[in-house]
This record gives structure tokens, C-alpha cells and sequence, in this order.
């Protein structure tokens, strides 16, 4: 894709600066300290360095999705022992925001297992939106994709973000996905942009993707415009039963130095927005995650459940950031 010409509604300080994929490479290919020095320069700069935004992801509607993402444990076409579910009813959301509320989060995402929502779908959503903002929290969604005048509606009930990841470079994509096309998430993202709600894009990384490959994601998401204002990164969390899990046999991922880089050119490249460490942190450990909170991460996804899949529990982040002297931000 050919980004849009510069966005006339930012300074020039913040004119966004084209990235190719050989210069993100090139960033990924520098000597560890070179690229943490300069990662945290620009994360100096622009943020809190010891500041971290705690979000909180609830799966409203579990399984039975009739996509193919060789990454999904929800796909209906894969055996994985998640069923296909009801959508949760409204009392469960509002009292599971309420409690991740209390556990400090200050935004709350939704997400369904769909290809996209049917407008019968999007009515127990808005409800959602409206009684988690009326806590006081942000506000996210990941629904799949969106037809026109979804993303109007999401807004006027009070939602702040959508989520809809690139997932990885339009190289790669092809590899793990075919029942949706590159295009098709690029155009969800506009739609969210039309309709003013804030983007939250990012990718996975440890699919088995060249690193020439990771830098092409990164270089999409850095040259959309604007870029996003929230960039969650996942390392793959393999489960079996997944084309993935066969495919990679088990072997680790990503090298967590790796997945450092990745997050330090997120960073470099989108100085503004938040980044924020998602899935396959319990599988990263302490040690690589202090490194990406000082390569730019200001992020995570907090409780002991994302989706379908395991997380850090919150005492166990709550002890990180004791040890690392860093403290949650208030919305």
C-alpha cells in the first residue's frame, strides 16, 4: 500500500517521515546497544520512561470464527478445544471491566471472534461500549472487519479505540491468512479513521517471518497516516492444533533479543504513539521485558487472560514494576 499524502491536521514537527523497508531493516540490523541507545532517546522524549498504561482484554464472543489465521486457536476449522460460545452477556462485561478497573487497568477491550459483526451483532456491543465508558475506562474494540457505518456507530456509543492488526508484512501475509486480503484489513482501518475512533494496529511477530519480513510490517504501520496512536507487538504464542504449532514444532518463536529490536524500531518509527507488549509475555520472562520497556514498550496488556491464551497474572506484574521502578499511568 501507498501511504496518503501528508496529513494536512499535523505540525510539521510531526510530519510523518516515509520508512522503507530496507531503512527499518537497517535499524533491526544495528548492535544492540546502538539500537537501545536510540530507542530510548525517542521514547525520552516523548513519554514517561517509567510510566506503563495497563489495558485489560475481555473475549466477548469465543470461537467458532470462519477465518483461517494459522496463528488462531479460534478458528472453527481447527481443532483446538475452544468452543464456539454465546456472546457474554452484559452484567459479565460490566462486572469483568469493573474488577480490571479495580486492578488498576485504565482501558478495557472487547473483542469477538468474527470476520466482522452483523448489525444484530453490534446492538449487545454498543450496549457494552456505553456501560464500560459510563466506569470511567477507556474504551477498545476488536469485532473484525468493519462495513460502513460501523465504525460511526462504535463512536457515538463512546468507544476510543479499535483494534484491527496488520498481523504482518503484505509479504508474509499470504502465508498465514487467505480468507481475507491485505486490503480488507487497510480499509477496516480507514473506516475507523473516518469515523474519528484512534487506531490500535500492531502485528505478531515469531511466525516463522524473515527478519526482512518483520521490518515490512513495521514499515506498514509506521508510513500509515497518521500511524497509530496505539501499537501492540504479540510474540506468537503457539497452540496446538494450529497450522503454526505443526509448522513450527514447538521451537521457540523468536529469540527474545529479537523481539527487543522489534520493539525498539516500533519506537524509532512511531515516536508518539504507545507500544504496547501483548501476547507471549509470560513466555519472554522478567528479564526481556525490563529490556523492552527500555527500548520504548509503555504498554501491556494486563490479567490473566488474553483472548483464549495465557498472561502474567497481576501480581506478577505488579512485582515487575516494583523491581523495575515503574508505575501504571492514569487515564
Amino acid at each position: 500500500m501507498q501511504p496518503s499524502a501528508v496529513s494536512q491536521s499535523r505540525t510539521a514537527a510531526q510530519a510523518p517521515t516515509r520508512w522503507s523497508v530496507a531503512d527499518v531493516e537497517a535499524l533491526l540490523s544495528m548492535p544492540m546497544n546502538d539500537l537501545l541507545f536510540r530507542a530510548h532517546q525517542t521514547h525520552r522524549l516523548r513519554h514517561d520512561p517509567n510510566t506503563v498504561q495497563l489495558s485489560t482484554l475481555l473475549s466477548i464472543k469465543t470461537g467458532g470464527c470462519p477465518e483461517d489465521c494459522a496463528y488462531c486457536p479460534q478458528a472453527a476449522r481447527y481443532h483446538t478445544g475452544v468452543a464456539d460460545e454465546d456472546m457474554l452477556a452484559l452484567d459479565d462485561v460490566v462486572a469483568a471491566a469493573a474488577a480490571a478497573k479495580a486492578a488498576g487497568a485504565t482501558r478495557f477491550c472487547m473483542g469477538a471472534a468474527w470476520r466482522g459483526p452483523r448489525d444484530r451483532d453490534l446492538e449487545p456491543v454498543l450496549a457494552m461500549v456505553r456501560e464500560v465508558k459510563a466506569l470511567g475506562l477507556e474504551t477498545c474494540a476488536t469485532l473484525g472487519m468493519l462495513k460502513d457505518g460501523h465504525a460511526e456507530r462504535l463512536k457515538d456509543a463512546g468507544l476510543d479505540y479499535y483494534n484491527h492488526n496488520l498481523d504482518t508484512s503484505p509479504e508474509f501475509y499470504g502465508e498465514i491468512i487467505t480468507t481475507r486480503e491485505y486490503r480488507d484489513r487497510l480499509e477496516t482501518l480507514e473506516r475507523v479513521r473516518h469515523a474519528g475512533v484512534r487506531v490500535c494496529c500492531g502485528g505478531i511477530v515469531g511466525m516463522g517471518e524473515s527478519r526482512k519480513e518483520r521490518a515490512g510490517l513495521i514499515a506498514q504501520l509506521a508510513n500509515l497516516d497518521p500511524y497509530p496512536e496505539s501499537v501492540p507487538i504479540n510474540s506468537l504464542v503457539q497452540v496446538e492444533g494450529t497450522p503454526l504449532f505443526r509448522e513450527l514444532q514447538g521451537k521457540p518463536a523468536i529469540d527474545g533479543f529479537e523481539f527487543v529490536r522489534t520493539i525498539a524500531a516500533a519506537r524509532i518509527t512511531m515516536p508518539e504513539a504507545v507500544v504496547r507488549l501483548s501476547a507471549g509475555r509470560r513466555e519472554l520472562g522478567d528479564g526481556v521485558q525490563a529490556l523492552c520497556f527500555f527500548a520504548g514498550a509503555n504498554s501491556i496488556f494486563y490479567g490473566e487472560r488474553l483472548l483464549t491464551t495465557g498472561n502474567p497474572d497481576v501480581e506478577a506484574d505488579r512485582s515487575l514494576f516494583m523491581r523495575l521502578g515503574l508505575k501504571p499511568d492514569a487515564v
